[in-house]
């Protein structure tokens, strides 16, 4: 397998006093979709405020039944919708403030200089968003290679996954009607509207993506299964029947004597 190392990020900076004054300026959201987060919540809403105080956020609750919204305390805001991805996202945009919308999953850590970063890339116009480097909460050769791959992916097709925490401006967003109202691949098809109206860059700074799913069912199983996915989303086939197929997708038979795998956030990664 080649170690070539992936190529530089796309980088963009102010042009000059008033470009920085209004990069300062912008106002940004962070949207937060949970279901069954009390494991996480907690944690993630102290990490968020600690590390990017001044922007909003917004906890969308899809009908957690394990005490999720009890736990989202001020600043943040707690929003319910109905449950699924896409229509969380889109309430929690609806719902926001901020002239620049992130999405953040709740089981993924961001960096801290990620705000900064993002600020600094929105103050050249012709980007209308992106996310962040990819990386996974442990390291082997299976998560490498979807790590590089998906880095690639973003920076030179500009498919941007929800665990690589998308943001754009919110008049992009409007523009192309937020994320579509499908079950499977939402933040693909967005990602693909919005880069007909502008630019999407990928920054330097991770998003790191828990990889419970990838423990649970196999790594290469999973990555090969998201590959049929995509391969038959853009083959036209209906995205319900696809997150039917995602979501029975059987866990790996766990060796005997091994003992079960632990109970970890509910990931947002994607192959």
């Amino acid at each position: 397998m080649s170690r070539t190392p992936a190529p530089e990020p796309e980088r963009a900076v102010a042009r000059g006093p008033a470009a920085e004054e209004e990069t300062r300026a912008l106002c940004v959201s962070i949207v937060v979709p949970v279901l069954n987060e009390v494991a996480t919540i907690e944690a993630a809403l102290a990490r968020l405020h600690g590390a990017f105080p001044g922007t909003e956020v917004v906890v969308v609750d899809g009908g957690s039944s394990d005490g999720t919204p009890a736990l989202v305390a001020r600043p943040a805001r707690l929003v319910v919708s109905r449950r699924g991805r896409g229509a969380q996202l889109n309430a929690g945009a609806h719902a926001a403030r901020g002239q620049v919308l992130w999405f953040v999953h709740a089981d993924t850590v961001i960096a801290g200089d990620a705000l900064a970063q993002l600020r600094a890339a929105l103050a050249d116009p012709s980007i209308v968003g992106g996310g962040l480097t990819l990386a996974f909460a442990r390291r082997s050769l299976a998560l490498d290679h979807l790590r590089r791959a998906s880095n690639l992916r973003a920076r030179h097709l500009g498919w941007v996954f929800g665990d690589q925490a998308l943001f754009v401006r919110r008049s992009a967003f409007t523009a192309v009607g937020g994320f579509p109202d499908i079950p499977l691949m939402e933040d693909l098809e967005l990602s693909r509207r919005l880069r007909r109206r502008g630019r999407l860059v990928v920054l330097p700074a991770t998003s790191t993506a828990s990889t419970r799913r990838f423990d649970e069912r196999g790594t290469w199983r999973t990555i090969l299964l998201m590959q049929v996915l995509k391969a038959r989303y853009f083959a036209g086939t209906d995205p319900e029947d696809l997150a039917r197929r995602y979501s029975t997708a059987a866990p790996r038979r766990r060796r005997r004597g091994r003992p079960p795998l632990p109970d970890h956030p509910r990931p947002g990664a994607r192959a």
